[in-house]
């Protein structure tokens, strides 16, 4: 059996990632009562943090998803509640289903959430990358945007000023002209002026 197919019976509720007794059931190739009897009477290897039964809330929300999935309810519908099996509910199960397929199916399935948790694992870790290339990114926009700015504000100081330069060194030529006419002194070099 592929991994894919176990994985994708795997669902998070209440916080945790969990397998439904009836998709145990179909891979174990026995009857979901059967699984259910089993368990009931092996309830002291079943804490809750192993195995819990979905309220009326969880039970009807999941009945709702897999008609919208599938079209049509399964097999002629859900008539109880299921179990939900954490990974270890699952592994304990084994021990209570003492089949060669039950044990070689959780092998499969102890796999399969490992897989889950490392693309888990891979997603957040890839997230938080995401989030931090995010941050740098608002960073530089925000260096390039002061960057910016100073290079205008530096642009229209600076034509400020060369505008300051050009016209003070205008009115010192002008000066200049003016001061050699009136003196009526000869620039000094070997030109003869008129």
């Amino acid at each position: 059996m592929d991994t894919q197919v176990i994985q994708n019976k795997i669902y998070e509720i209440r916080g945790q990632r969990v397998m439904l007794d009836f998709d145990l059931a179909e891979l174990y190739g026995i009857e979901t009562k059967n699984l259910k009897k089993a368990v009931r009477r092996n309830l002291e290897r079943f804490p809750s943090d192993f195995m819990f039964e979905l309220n009326n809330s969880e039970f009807n929300s999941l009945k709702n998803s897999m008609k919208f999935q599938n079209g049509t309810s399964r097999q002629g519908g859900i008539a109880y509640a299921p179990f939900a099996f954490t990974e270890q509910g699952v592994a304990m199960l084994s021990s209570v289903l003492r089949s060669t397929t039950a044990i070689e199916i959780n092998i499969r399935i102890m796999r399969a959430f490992v897989a889950v948790r490392q693309y888990l694992y891979a997603n957040q870790q890839m997230s938080q990358e995401i989030e931090n290339l995010k941050h740098r990114l608002k960073v530089l926009e925000q260096g390039s945007e002061d960057t910016l700015e100073a290079i205008n504000e530096l642009s229209e100081d600076t034509r400020r000023e060369l505008d300051d330069i050009y016209l003070a060194l205008s009115q010192l030529a002008d000066k200049q002209k003016d001061s050699n006419k009136t003196t009526g002194r000869k620039p000094i070099g070997f030109r003869e002026y008129k």
